[in-house]
């Protein structure tokens, strides 16, 4: 989806692009406020798929593979522009094995920003969340803040919302780090107060990547990255010219 496109010959072309990847279960409105934030010239794509948004009526798929070569082929077919790639949570890792599938076309991005998720190298562990029932399901959306409000309400979007949740937690506990990490410079990007992800750990992106790396940290829980504020400013690092800030794998900053 293309949230920023507007009718044509309207605005100034693109000259970068933004290619965000959801939540587990998350619609591409997740990205609403990034939509606010990104210059007008930064075209922001964000990736809609089966069983949410306008796909509600499909099938949501259970494995990190199948998504990722769509995702990958349709990325390919688009106008050439130099591009960063920012993933949260599940899409976290969707981000990542994109990045190394776009590499391997010869068209990698320019940053990889993995958000609110532990790196590879630490691979999910029983009890896996998409075993729970769907009551246990709600209470954890409910713990951790990912039920906009009036949500319970809404009979004909519980359901769909439970199934594509569930399938993109199996794709996510089922997927297994590769081989090979990424060429491509990562930032991390994470809340001190997360109550899912354990800070300390985003910093082991750096295993995964050749590139340069850095952390960010922020608060605001889970859900962090879509806040007005913090979207601001990791948006800047996402359509910034100069990487040298990504040269030193140790440096840190946090807010």
């Amino acid at each position: 989806m293309r949230p920023r496109a507007g009718a044509p010959g309207t605005g100034p072309p693109p000259r970068r692009r933004v290619v965000a990847l959801p939540h587990a279960g998350g619609w591409p409105s997740a990205f609403r406020s990034w939509w606010q934030v990104l210059p007008a010239d930064v075209e922001l794509l964000v990736a809609s798929l089966p069983g949410r948004g306008a796909r509600i009526g499909e099938p949501p798929l259970t494995r990190v593979e199948p998504l990722v070569e769509a995702l990958s082929r349709d990325l390919a077919d688009l106008e050439p522009l130099p591009y960063a790639v920012v993933g949260h949570s599940f899409g976290s890792v969707l981000g990542y094995e994109l990045t190394r599938a776009m590499e391997q076309k010869g068209l990698a991005p320019t940053l990889l920003a993995v958000s609110a998720r532990q790196p590879p190298c630490f691979p999910s562990e029983p009890p896996f969340a998409h075993l729970r029932s769907d009551t246990e399901l709600l209470e954890h959306l409910r713990d951790i803040g990912g039920m906009v409000p009036g949500f319970m309400s809404r009979a004909d979007l519980v359901q769909p919302t439970l199934r594509a949740v569930r399938a993109d937690l199996e794709a996510m506990e089922r997927y297994e780090r590769p081989l090979s990490g990424t060429g491509v410079p990562v930032l991390a990007v994470g809340a001190v107060d997360d109550p899912v992800v354990i800070a300390e750990r985003l910093h082991l992106w750096s295993l995964e990547t050749t590139g340069g790396f850095r952390r960010l940290m922020f608060t605001g829980g889970h859900f962090y990255l879509y806040a007005h504020a913090n979207a601001a400013v990791i948006a800047r690092h996402l359509v910034a010219e100069d990487r040298g800030l990504l040269g030193r794998k140790d440096l840190e900053q946090h807010r």
